[in-house]
């Protein structure tokens, strides 16, 4: 134990060596920050920092990748200062800052689109924020993206994620193309029921309609019973298909709003597989509008194919002391194997620190898009 303390004390002492100097770094980057304002010269220079890391790896031998990412972690830290002294991302910045405003957000009375029928989630989701507004509801998810791009509708409500199925991978790949705004988002939480026609009894029920995403939420009670789950458009489109058919060994899974709706029976209550069963439902908009409580940013980017590029870019979020709560990998559609990353931030913009590090990104990536500031509501 003895030996281990003097170990950490040398420890302590080199650290105490590099402290001085590595402030000393950062005070010649305010420099170069001036030098480059005067000469109109860009923050990032990636040839240069290809050159000094390779010079790294060279002299450190067996260490070098180590040794690198030390450097390389520095080099992010100087180039984050010099962002900052250098203003930079000005589109971004004039976008954010002219960016409407709001204390609650509202569709003033218009449409609002969203995926299905009434008594989906999304019917559920849609009309608790926005009661004042009709509900528009179309088959396919990029319907409703369609609806908002043609003005048919002021915002457009789809699901992005459950907290027991995971991601809505054709929302996310929607999102992508068409790199609309989030102006909002809700989770409910979601129980499910087993329905069906009043004279269908429980033993008879072979298979089982539903969306995917739900009999995946329900697949522990479906094979405790050997049901078969088949994928259907919608929960509440299942349950109507069910109401209409005249098969007898046939249910659905949707809500208890969705049964009442289609005169269906429930037979079993609460059948997920966990109790705190939540999908997150987001608002989607051609304009920007930001809340003045807006606790999340929601963002697209893409990282270099080389090593260590997206550590680099999710330690700038770390060095400004934000915390990721997605991280979304998207094929991009050029048969490259290049990847689109979507990523949830919890913070507002009109932080300084926070504005100055998306503007940073927005120069330096070749890749990235500003989707929305916005408060994610609870039920």
């Amino acid at each position: 134990m003895d030996e281990l303390l003097k170990l950490r004390n040398e420890i302590d002492e080199i650290d105490d060596e590099l402290i001085p100097l590595l402030l000393r770094r950062l005070e010649v980057s305010k420099e170069v920050a001036k030098y480059k304002i005067e000469h109109n010269m860009p923050v990032l220079n990636v040839e240069r920092e290809q050159e000094i890391l390779n010079d790294v790896a060279e002299k450190c031998g067996e260490q070098g990748e180590a040794v690198k990412t030390i450097i390389s972690a520095a080099m992010d830290a100087s180039r984050a200062l010099q962002h900052k002294i250098m203003g930079g991302g000005q589109e971004l910045r004039d976008l954010i800052m002219n960016a409407k405003r709001y204390d609650a957000l509202t569709a003033d009375g218009e449409p609002i689109a969203c995926q299905g029928v009434d008594g989906a989630y999304s019917s559920i989701a849609a009309n608790t924020l926005f009661p004042d507004s009709p509900i528009d509801f179309h088959r396919q998810f990029e319907d409703v993206f369609e609806a908002v791009n043609k003005g048919k509708a002021r915002f457009g409500v789809i699901p992005v994620e459950n907290s027991t199925a995971g991601s809505v991978h054709e929302s996310y790949d929607l999102i992508m193309k068409y790199r609309f705004y989030v102006v909002g988002a809700y989770d409910l939480k979601v129980s499910h029921c087993l329905c069906a026609k009043p004279d269908v009894e429980f033993e008879n029920i072979e298979n089982v309609y539903s969306h995917m995403q739900a009999l995946n939420q329900c697949n522990i009670f479906l094979k405790s019973f050997g049901m078969t789950g088949i994928n259907y458009s919608n929960t509440a489109a299942a349950a109507k298909y069910v109401s209409e058919s005249d098969k007898k060994d046939i249910a659905c899974i949707c809500s208890e709003s969705a049964a009442k709706k289609y005169g269906l029976k429930i037979i079993r209550r609460n059948i997920q597989n966990v109790t705190n069963n939540t999908t997150r439902f987001i608002v989607i908009s051609k304009e920007l509008v930001i809340d003045n409580n807006a606790n999340k940013i929601s963002l697209i980017f893409s990282a270099p194919h080389k090593t260590g590029s997206l550590y680099r870019v999710l330690g700038r979020f770390s060095m400004t002391g934000l915390n990721l709560t997605k991280l979304e990998s998207r094929p991009v559609a050029n048969g490259k194997f290049d990847y689109y990353f979507y990523a949830d931030v919890l913070g507002n913009v009109y932080d300084d620190n926070i504005l100055d590090l998306l503007c940073a990104l927005y120069d330096e990536l070749s890749e990235f898009t500003f989707l929305g500031n916005y408060h994610e509501e609870k039920s």
